[in-house]
């Protein structure tokens, strides 16, 4: 018996991402592309798929199995919530959503035996440079994030930098609370477990860039990028830099197409898309 195709709602479609993710979502046998939603009827879309401009109306007549989001802040938090209480499994791309949503989402997937995928970035490199960062967190205690993305994308930091940070804090802490971290400031100071001095005294200073769990973020937005991020640890006389680059918006697909599966099989959210890798 033919297993059947997952029906996939794509939000954002006429977007660059939307775009590559119609194509992808098209040449795989898994899935079977149910519908999109668009911002305005005006927008130009020659693909032959229903096209929706009320994502209530996508949802009531498409009734599709799973909700790709790749729209952007001032519409993600709305669409997740009227899908998922259509009883439509989330996989979620924008960004622009807080903690409290997180919950919030959690807490109705408990509930109603829901799956749900927010993913600040589905590219396995850009996940793989989030992993190394955080390993490295353990012997540096000293970090910044430069992350350069072309000038269309309107947050930032990036979703991707914030979750750095994030995860080279909590590993900077660990080890400075096991005694595991040896790393001193470049004036012999020894490093705290909320970073340097000198980082802690220049955390008010713009130029110094937006401290996110006190690890400083630069943000570069031009033209003729996609998605870059330089992770830069400092120790005594020795710099170690980590890097990732997305060449193109190809780069995400294989993490997207994984995810619109693999949401079918989960009852919970998961938040960042290398919790269901390793």
């Amino acid at each position: 018996m033919e297993t059947p195709r997952i029906k996939v709602a794509v939000a954002g479609a006429a977007g660059k991402m939307g775009r590559e993710a119609v194509a992808a979502l098209r040449e795989d046998p898994r899935f079977e592309l149910a519908a999109v939603l668009m911002r305005s009827a005006r927008q130009a879309y020659t693909e032959s798929v229903p096209v929706y401009t009320d994502p209530e109306q996508l949802l009531e007549k498409s009734l599709p199995d799973v909700w790709l989001d790749l729209t952007d802040a001032s519409s993600v938090v709305r669409h997740v919530d009227m899908a998922m209480a259509y009883g439509v499994r989330p996989v979620i791309g924008a960004t622009g959503y807080t903690p409290e949503d997180l919950k919030r989402w959690e807490a109705t997937c408990q509930v109603g035996g829901l799956g749900a995928i927010a993913a600040p970035n589905f590219a396995i490199g850009a996940l793989l440079m989030v992993r190394f960062a955080s390993e490295a967190a353990r012997f540096f205690q000293q970090a910044e994030i430069i992350e350069l993305h072309h000038d269309q994308k309107k947050d930032a930091p990036s979703g991707t930098a914030k979750r750095t940070a994030e995860a080279i804090a909590l590993n900077q802490s660990e080890a400075a609370a096991n005694d595991g971290a040896f790393s001193r400031s470049s004036h012999g100071q020894a490093s705290t477990r909320n970073g340097s001095a000198s980082q802690q005294s220049e955390a008010h200073n713009p130029a110094r860039g937006l401290s996110v769990s006190n690890i400083p973020i630069h943000s570069v937005r031009l033209p003729g990028l996609v998605a870059h991020q330089e992770v830069l640890f400092g120790g005594t006389g020795e710099v170690l830099t980590i890097r990732h680059d997305s060449l193109s918006r190809t780069s995400f697909m294989p993490g997207i197409t994984f995810a619109c599966a693999k949401v079918m099989e989960l009852n919970s959210l998961v938040y960042g898309l290398e919790h269901l890798l390793w």
